[in-house]
């Protein structure tokens, strides 16, 4: 081997090696060219963002990216946008339409229009207390015979209930015989007078006008008296049997007349403001699929429930095929007119503790979130009662990713700090 060989070998290498580090050089000043302005150049960069109110630059697509002077965006290339120092504060982000398609962002105007709304409430159905008879005895007596042996039963106005032995009933009636006849006889003032205290005694006593007049004809006094129904309807509660004995002052029946009954329902306080006498109602059984009763308020207790914070509403119903049975329950549903509301999707507003947030659609991408107060809810909308105008334009869905990205890029400033940190 020649004594220049080594000589050639280390020459090679040597050259190699500078060539290798002038490309590294050139590439580094490349990179650090583009990579930015020079100091000098950033520094009037910098100070130029800062009289234009610009916070800082982020991706539309990467909102976490957040640098302070232009450029592009480490995670996918795009050119940086600029976020005002106003933005900041406000929570204002700006979201392309490419952006919006990939959140499912949609939106819609706050307006005016006539608002009704359904209070739902459990209720009872009740007898209807204007319809109940009560058979009750002035005088005392024992059963001889029962008519009516069941509750339960449907009785008729005049209809026999059962028959009456009463010492006191049968005196009286002889009483009244003997005045008549004597009156007959010798007619005279007198005469008249006794028989017309006789009749009223019976007449106290609970026999009824024709009852009285047929005793007349008859002209002999009856041991056994028919106690008669005073009302039409069914016997919900008896308590007399054949033979018993009956104090004076006792309820022997209760007769219900069931073609009408009530529905009682409970209705929240927070609702009962907008419960008015003559309100439209709709009553429907669980177990009765399809069918419906349409009724109106009746009556608004005074009262409310301290336990159940309810308040008790009455819904006066026809009940002629006695569909409806005293004690059933009942879904009651009624029908709340508004008037005019401003409103918008309940969908488009965010809750964050006590506050109440939509995100108004100013344009050119802009969306910022704006505090709102709420009143009734109707349906799918809810009223707007501060905060908005008619017209304004919210988002209605991907507002809850809109909001994430507000947060993040607003950091302290309107989702933070102040009465907005909740």
């Amino acid at each position: 081997m020649s004594s220049h060989e080594p000589t050639r070998k280390r020459r090679y290498w040597a050259v190699l090696g500078l060539l290798l580090l002038g490309m590294a050089g050139a590439a580094i000043w490349m990179f650090s060219r583009d990579a930015g302005p020079p100091e000098g150049r950033e520094e009037q960069v910098e100070h130029h963002a800062h009289e234009e109110g610009i916070a800082h630059y982020t991706c539309p697509m990467h909102p976490s990216v957040q640098q302070p002077s232009p450029g592009k965006c480490p995670i996918c290339g795009m050119d940086l946008t600029p976020v005002k120092q106003e933005e900041l504060d406000s929570g204002t982000i700006v979201v392309d339409e490419v952006r919006r398609q990939q959140l499912g962002v949609r939106t819609a105007a706050a307006e005016r229009r006539n608002v009704s709304r359904q209070i739902r409430a459990v209720g009872q159905v009740k007898v209807d207390e204007t319809r109940l008879s009560d058979v009750n005895l002035r005088m005392s007596g024992w059963v001889h015979r029962l008519h009516v042996e069941e509750t339960g039963q449907r009785v008729k106005r005049g209809q026999v209930l059962f028959t009456l032995y009463s010492p006191e009933l049968y005196a009286a009636e002889r009483e009244y015989l003997t005045a008549l006849e004597r009156s007959r006889e010798a007619p005279s003032n007198t005469g008249a007078e006794l028989t017309r205290a006789s009749e009223q005694r019976l007449r106290l006593l609970g026999m009824s006008q024709a009852q009285i007049g047929a005793l007349a004809r008859r002209g002999e006094a009856w041991e056994n008296v028919p106690v008669l129904a005073p009302s039409t309807g069914y016997v919900i509660d008896k308590d007399v049997v054949e033979g018993g004995r009956i104090e004076a002052g006792t309820r022997v029946y209760r007769i219900a007349d069931l073609s009408r009954l009530w529905v009682n329902a409970d209705v929240y306080e927070s609702d009962l403001a907008q419960v008015k006498k003559g309100q439209p109602v709709s009553v429907h059984l669980p177990y009765v699929p399809g069918q419906r009763f349409e009724g109106r308020v009746d009556y608004v207790y005074p009262t409310l429930d301290g336990v159940t914070r309810t308040g008790r509403v009455r819904v006066a119903l026809d009940n002629p095929d006695l569909a409806l049975r005293p004690d059933m329950y009942a879904d009651v549903e009624l029908a709340v007119d508004l008037g005019e509301r401003l409103v918008i999707p309940d969908s488009a507003v965010i809750y964050t503790g006590p506050r109440r947030l939509v995100f108004v659609d100013l344009g050119e991408g802009k969306l910022r979130p704006q505090e709102i107060q709420v009143g009734v809810r109707a349906g799918d909308y809810v009223e707007v009662t501060r905060g908005l105008e008619p017209g304004d334009v919210v988002v209605t869905s991907g507002n809850f990713l809109i909001a994430a990205e507000s947060r993040i890029r607003s950091a302290t400033g309107y989702w933070g700090g102040g009465h907005g940190a909740h």
